[in-house]
């Protein structure tokens, strides 16, 4: 069983290569994740939602800072910012809860403006 900890390294690693198989393994068959756009449930709707950050995240001259990381038990919480040619992500956070190596919960919220 995988430590909270660890989940999250695989996860964030997974994000960064843009690997569908390995970011979907990290979640329960049931695992839901809420955003401001909406609640994906289960592993096929939050594979649509990695879709389009997929999509929007490999656009040449993409930037990414992790800015904080707090783990704690089953939780973990990561506070980010980033660039895209689509938006400008100025504050972001995510919050995990992991269960038996699987996240079960996701909760998604930032300041996310446009760019033109």
């Amino acid at each position: 069983m995988s430590t909270t900890e660890a989940v999250l390294d695989r996860h964030l690693e997974a994000f960064g290569a843009q690997d569908m198989e390995a970011i979907l393994a990290d979640y329960d068959d049931d695992a839901v994740v809420i955003t401001h756009a909406g609640i994906y449930r289960g592993i096929d709707e939050i594979e649509e939602m990695f879709d389009g950050l997929f999509e929007e995240f490999s656009a040449p001259d993409v930037s990414f800072s992790l800015d904080e990381r707090i783990v704690e038990d089953e939780y973990a919480f990561i506070v980010w910012h980033a660039e895209t040619p689509e938006n400008d992500y100025e504050f972001a956070t995510d919050t995990f809860v992991v269960d038996d190596g699987e996240i079960e919960l996701q909760t998604f919220t930032g300041k996310i403006t446009p760019r033109e």
